[in-house]
């Protein structure tokens, strides 16, 4: 049976890779390259809007932090991959509800292997756009925790946004096994770190909470969120939040560039609040609705 696209218009796409735009079919690595032999790669995943790319500096900050706290060589320049970025826009001719994945790997190596010592070609650029919309129902999601707990520092970083993304994987497959949306990860204390694709908020008596960026990825849309409230005399704290209190939350959303900001209803067989969408989460996400429209950099020769 032949695989059903979420977006058809998505069959036709080009993808750039190492400097061509390659049809779907023929946008391929090798298999010596780092992302394959073991997931050694940085990526970024970032939206369109009316012509303009949200974030795009935020997120190309973060792609180059993470491929040096990687000990990446000889990566392309910023301006390099930002023109990689338009080109596949471009030819694409993706205005709005789009989504990029962007990934620079290690790079192919000489022989199969973990040191860095095999990679003698430079590394792989990838740009990857899609037509995508929101993917999590604007109605609301469900949650569970996951017995899966998220990356402690002192194991593996997770400022550095790398693709070796197993951890988050089984902590979905629990998800998809209890019929839910996505699942909670706790940190190795126990306490509320981001689920196993976006970060947290919850409210309670009008105050909005989210996790220190410890054991979680300070996701960008996560810092939107955190600017705007600031900025819009909205009372807001990053602490240690327990499952107790995410369970008793008035109301709960989470954070991502792939979903931008989506109302929990239900954690753990809890309903969160009333059920439905709190006052609060429709709030920020009318402010995130304005600013990632009014701020992103347009993208040069690119029309509707």
């Amino acid at each position: 049976m032949k695989p059903v696209l979420p977006d058809s218009r998505n069959e036709e796409i080009l993808v750039y890779v190492n400097g061509e735009l390659r049809p779907r079919d023929q946008a391929t690595v090798s298999v010596f390259d780092s992302v394959v032999q073991g997931g050694d790669a940085v990526w970024e995943g970032i939206r369109v809007y009316e012509g303009k790319v949200a974030a795009l500096e935020e997120h190309l900050d973060r792609l180059f932090d993470s491929a040096k706290a990687m000990a990446f060589a000889d990566v392309p320049s910023r301006e390099h991959v930002r023109e990689a970025i338009f080109e596949t826009l471009r030819a694409n001719r993706m205005y709005d509800e789009a989504h990029m994945r962007l990934t620079l790997t290690r790079g192919k190596k000489v022989t199969s292997g973990m040191s860095p010592t095999n990679n003698q070609y430079g590394p792989t650029l990838i740009v990857l756009a899609e037509w995508k919309k929101p993917v999590y129902a604007t109605t609301g999601i469900r949650l569970i925790t996951s017995s899966v707990r998220r990356n402690t520092p002192s194991c593996l970083d997770s400022k550095i946004h790398h693709n070796n993304l197993i951890n988050n994987i089984l902590a979905k497959i629990e998800a998809n096994v209890a019929g839910v949306d996505d699942a909670i990860m706790l940190d190795i204390n126990g306490f509320v770190s981001e689920t196993n694709a976006t970060n947290i908020f919850i409210v309670k008596k009008g105050k909005l909470l989210t996790p220190h960026p410890d054991a979680c990825l300070p996701g960008i849309t996560r810092a939107l969120v955190i600017r705007l409230a600031r900025s819009n005399g909205i009372d807001l704290e990053e602490r240690n939040i327990s499952r107790t209190e995410a369970h008793t939350a008035d109301e709960m959303f989470t954070t991502g560039s792939m979903g931008e900001l989506s109302p929990v209803l239900e954690v753990d067989g809890r309903t969160i609040g009333d059920g439905s969408v709190g006052p609060m989460t429709e709030r920020m996400q009318r402010l995130h609705a304005q600013a990632v429209r009014e701020e992103g950099v347009p993208v040069p020769g690119l029309r509707p």
